[in-house]
């Protein structure tokens, strides 16, 4: 089987479980199949929005973040069920595990996704009938669907997985770039964002294609030196590896106050996000953990809680850094209503990386290049609420 193995490169896989949620649902109960399911958090109210959808629903139009009494109009006789967070860990950590019985070189990438490096798996078979194996397994033991996508690198294995859905196996080499990915809107390019979409638009470059054949100069005008990077993996270059380092996360680090008068005024928040950022950057410092992904919470004054969080692509720890984080979640999540609590909390927080980034002049314009859509963020909210309701990070 060496022979479909690279003497000089790697072969990867993109995991990816269709419709994670509303198929662990299934899985539990097995009278769902084949009715259409959403997973959303107000069923009894009809409320909220979707978090998830199997495809009898998505192929009516349901989607992800859609308003659940417009999903509800489009699919009347849909199963609405309430997120069960706990059992969807549940089942990613016994898929996982089942992964990294095939390779221990695994990354995960979200609850429902990882990267695997089975470039010293030759013993196993070609890489088709291990994804072949590994998908009838996963189906067989934990009734979970997966795509699959086989790459040389991380970032073509994603664009893979996402081409056939569900239960979709896609190979996608180097040489086949040009003509699978080339002819889509630069949009469908894994981590180019809407936002960084219309900003390439407005420079002509509409296209995968109009990305990779862009002069070098002019997209690192546009982008930094995220677009760079961009770039290079339009034209299926992409160095990085599956990194098992990365999976060790060890616990949250977080602070939540529950405050004696509703907050209404954004100038007031922001004192108060402040404040939380600087308890949970001293905690983590004690703690020698850096996080990327930041939670906020926010309870209103009736009760109902609203949890949100976004994850960056670099590792952050000082106060300023978890305050622009995090008044960016809470300005684009809070409805207007008074806040009776807000909490600030660092998931999946880790020990310092060996060869974390230092910050000097040079590299942390490229880190904050990677920033670009939180940016866009910040600024519109300093046109609604003024200069002064946000301060960047590193000018604390």
């Amino acid at each position: 089987m060496t022979g479909f193995y690279p003497k000089k490169g790697r072969v990867i896989f993109h995991v990816d479980a269709n419709s994670f949620f509303a198929s662990v649902e299934m899985a539990e109960n097995p009278t769902l199949k084949n009715k259409p399911v959403i997973i959303a958090g107000n069923p009894q109210e009809r409320r909220g929005i979707v978090v998830a959808a199997n495809y009898l629903c998505k192929n009516r139009g349901v989607y992800t973040t859609m308003a659940l009494r417009e999903a509800v109009k489009l699919v009347p006789e849909a199963v609405v069920i309430k997120p069960n967070h706990a059992l969807y860990k549940t089942y990613s950590k016994q898929i996982f595990a089942y992964l990294a019985g095939v390779s221990p070189l695994i990354e995960y990438a979200s609850i429902d996704e990882a990267y695997l490096d089975i470039t010293a798996c030759a013993h196993l078979g070609s890489p088709l009938e291990i994804a072949q194996r590994i998908q009838q397994e996963v189906m067989e033991q934990f009734s979970i669907p997966l795509s699959i996508g086989i790459a040389p690198n991380k970032f073509l294995a994603k664009m893979a997985s996402d081409m056939q859905k569900p239960l979709g196996i896609t190979v996608l080499r180097k040489r086949d770039v040009e003509h699978v990915l080339w002819g889509r809107p630069v949009l469908e390019a894994h981590g180019i964002g809407e936002k960084t979409a219309e900003k390439l638009l407005e420079h002509g470059i509409k296209t995968m294609g109009d990305l990779a054949g862009s002069d070098e100069k002019k997209i690192r005008s546009i982008m930094g030196i995220r677009g760079v990077r961009m770039r290079e993996r339009v034209n299926g270059i992409d160095d990085r590896p599956v990194d098992p380092k990365a999976n060790s996360s060890y616990k949250s680090i977080g602070n939540s106050t529950t405050f004696p008068k509703n907050l209404t005024e954004p100038a007031v928040i922001h004192a108060r996000l402040r404040q939380l950022a600087r308890s949970v950057s001293e905690r983590m410092k004690a703690k020698a953990a850096v996080s990327r992904t930041i939670q906020v919470t926010i309870r209103y004054s009736d009760f109902k809680t609203v949890t949100r969080s976004q994850t960056l692509s670099f590792d952050i720890q000082e106060e300023g850094e978890l305050l622009s984080a995090a008044e960016t979640i809470f300005f684009k999540h809070w409805n207007g209503e008074p806040v009776r609590l807000l909490g600030i909390t660092a998931q999946n927080a880790a020990g310092k990386r060996m060869q974390e980034t230092q910050l000097d002049l040079f590299s942390f314009q490229e880190e904050a290049d990677k920033l670009e859509p939180l940016l866009t963020t910040v600024e519109a909210l300093k046109k609604k609420f003024g200069d002064g309701i946000i301060k960047k990070g590193w000018t604390q």
